[in-house]
């Protein structure tokens, strides 16, 4: 049976639909809106859902733009008055009711007054007022304000001042020597080499242990109670990378990987894209013991070794109910010079270690701090730039 093509300004609505997307975060081009209109054009539109379906397939390219797309097509298409008054443009302000307000992402309330903002410059209007319920407050001070609550701007403060961010972790001794005037130890070959030049005196020649920084290691959670967090510290971890050397950089959700190589790049976007692309388990469930395990056995002996740092980011839940944590943390924290933990369920008041996960990690920590936000970035300077702790420092956590 041959389906009826869209008619009427189905395809200028599409436009505005993709536009909105863009600004909201997800990449849609001038290609796919053409297939998106295609896509019409051979199905039909027999019923919002043939709509929804249509759209989806060719907007939609990963797991986690689903939530923000569901959102948009709502807002956009479902809700008739909020269809006429963006779409139609026929209504100069844009009113909606509370429970909609609540539950639309921040993200897409700013694209939705964006576009609105772009509709009246088109239009050449200078009578048309926005109606302010869709921005929102930026009195709040940046490095305080929770990664979870930040708006699509503060967002890309936050990613440009984590960009800056340089991590003073303190140098440690190796076993090789370098000339030293104040070094203790005499250098005996570069000695007897300057006494084959005098041979009347053999001035004295010594040495001191070379210093570097040590390995770091960064272990973070992408499971789905740690997506925002995870990708802010994407950005944190590629920032790293670049600005040192001997940075190893793994995710894990229900499995290990390695994504060290693609934030080598040197274009964020390239190295997010690179890293995404070989991730599996975004946004899935968290298997804590299990990634661990896959860790120590395939990679503990070639990245934790002198004197390396290492640091997880994980909120300690796990799906396995800690089966196998106790042994692959121990281990963990035996093959790490440091062992720190950033937590962002440290942000709440009152926090206690009652989640079994939680409570088998803590006491093979050196440092467990917050995770929720810059400042506790900067708190993990701070915590990379002094010596390190004695050992299970964290166990009276537990028994508080």
């Amino acid at each position: 049976m041959e389906r009826n093509p869209p008619a009427g300004r189905i395809a200028e609505n599409i436009m505005h639909f993709a536009r909105l997307l863009r600004s909201a975060g997800i990449p849609v081009g001038s290609g796919k809106v053409l297939d998106a209109i295609k896509a019409l054009e051979i199905l039909g539109i027999g019923s919002q859902e043939d709509l929804y379906w249509a759209l989806f397939s060719q907007f939609v390219s990963k797991n986690n733009q689903r939530e923000l797309f569901d959102q948009a097509f709502y807002i956009f298409w479902r809700n008739p008055h909020i269809m006429e008054r963006m779409m139609g443009m026929m209504l100069p302000t844009i009113r909606l009711d509370e429970e909609h307000l609540k539950e639309m992402s921040k993200r897409l309330s700013e694209a939705v007054a964006s576009q609105k903002e772009n509709v009246n410059k088109e239009e050449g209007s200078e009578n048309i007022e926005f109606d302010a319920s869709f921005t929102f407050s930026n009195d709040e001070v940046l490095q305080e304000k929770d990664f979870e609550d930040m708006s699509s701007q503060e967002i890309d403060a936050a990613k440009l001042a984590i960009k800056k961010l340089r991590l003073p972790i303190s140098k440690i001794k190796t076993r090789r020597y370098v000339t030293n005037k104040s070094g203790k130890l005499v250098d005996m070959r570069s000695t007897l080499r300057a006494s084959l030049r005098s041979p009347c005196s053999i001035p004295l020649s010594f040495k001191a242990r070379k210093q570097r920084h040590p390995p770091l290691v960064i272990l973070c959670d992408i499971s789905g109670s740690m997506d925002q967090y995870s990708r802010m510290f994407l950005h944190f971890m590629h920032a790293v990378t670049n600005d040192r050397d001997r940075v190893h950089c793994f995710v894990f959700g229900t499995r290990l990987t390695n994504i060290s190589r693609y934030l080598k790049y040197k274009d964020i976007d390239l190295a997010l894209d690179k890293s995404s692309d070989a991730v599996k388990d975004w946004a899935g469930g968290t298997r804590i013991g299990l990634c661990l395990k896959q860790f120590n056995n395939s990679w503990s002996r070639r990245v934790l070794s002198q004197g390396a740092v290492c640091i997880i980011v994980t909120d300690g839940l796990d799906r396995d109910e800690a089966d196998g944590l106790e042994k692959e943390m121990d281990r963990l924290s035996k093959s790490a010079r440091q062992l720190i933990w950033l937590n962002p369920l440290l942000r709440f008041d009152g926090f206690e270690p009652k989640a079994k996960g939680i409570k088998t990690m803590l006491p093979f920590v050196d440092d467990f701090k917050t995770a929720h936000n810059l400042n506790g970035l900067l708190d993990l300077s701070k915590v990379l730039s002094r010596p390190t702790k004695d050992r299970h420092v964290y166990s009276g956590l537990l028994n508080g």
